[in-house]
């Protein structure tokens, strides 16, 4: 039995990880660490301080653990890198054995998410000269932002966006929890890197899954980049608009279309869309 500390718990993917060892892995033994502890007691495991910003707490959280998750931080590009570190540096002090990080897929230069690919990447070879144990997940796109989306989709009647027909490995984060609960704890996943995603869809395809599911009628309208750009911009501000512009631009271009290894990493087939979307429609009804 080892002990796993699971950073960023109160996020949305952190819980997941939390969720899916408790349950496929009980004899281990799950802490969460978070930047606000009380924002987790929900977990029903023992929480500690985890901001990424203050090394020394970063360092007292992870005495006696074995094995710690680190979930890709949220803050600027320029920032992550030396929060990341610090995980990095705390868990060599702490005596922790392996590292596993959630990076992420995309294109390296020249879209709006290129600075958030090249920190992940930064962080991925920081990890491997770390000398720890390691295990590398380069995430594929969420689809639950589309479905969150079903309803905005369904009074304009269309997904619209610049991707056209550009190919991109989706995944859920309850997937991707069981792959990282196997990596957590599997030493035949160490010193690897695996892309995690299921199959990969096109813009047309997607919808065409989302209406058979739920019934609509939906179109795709392909935009230009700098007309979706502006119109995420207007939605999300700078920032965030520009980095979600910058996803769908690396679609187009191709960076989101890679060989999967997801049923290498968790040890079974991701789950299929038309199953994925099936049973979110029975869950709704």
């Amino acid at each position: 039995m080892s002990v796993i500390a699971v950073t960023a718990a109160s996020g949305s993917l952190g819980s997941e990880i939390v969720k899916a060892i408790r349950q496929h892995f009980s004899d281990e033994t799950v802490i969460g660490l978070a930047r606000t502890p009380a924002n987790a007691e929900s977990l029903g495991v023992e929480i500690r301080p985890g901001d990424y910003t203050k090394p020394s707490e970063l360092e007292s959280s992870l005495q006696g653990v074995n094995t710690v998750l680190l979930v890709s931080g949220m803050a600027h590009p320029d920032e992550r890198i030396g929060q990341h570190r610090n995980v990095i540096n705390a868990a060599l002090t702490a005596g922790v054995e392996k590292i596993v990080y959630t990076s992420i897929q995309g294109a390296e230069e020249g879209t709006g998410f290129s600075p958030i690919v090249q920190s992940n990447r930064q962080t991925e070879a920081d990890i491997r000269d770390s000398g720890l144990q390691w295990s590398i997940g380069r995430n594929g796109i969420y689809i639950e932002p589309d479905i969150e989306y079903i309803d905005q989709y369904e009074k304009s009647g269309e997904i619209a966006n610049c991707a056209g027909g550009g190919l991109c490995g989706y995944t859920t984060r309850p997937e991707l929890a069981f792959a990282y609960a196997q990596m957590l704890t599997d030493r035949k996943h160490n010193q690897q890197t695996f892309n995690l995603h299921g199959e990969s869809l096109t813009q047309l395809q997607l919808t065409d899954f989302i209406n058979e599911a739920f019934g609509l009628n939906l179109s795709y309208r392909k935009l230009t980049v700098d007309q979706y750009r502006e119109d995420r911009i207007a939605e999300l501000g700078d920032f965030l608009g520009n980095v979600i512009a910058g996803i769908y631009e690396g679609i187009q271009l191709g960076a989101f279309d890679n060989p999967s290894q997801f049923s290498h990493a968790a040890g079974r087939e991701h789950v299929t869309w038309k199953d994925y979307l099936q049973k979110l429609k029975q869950d709704q009804s």
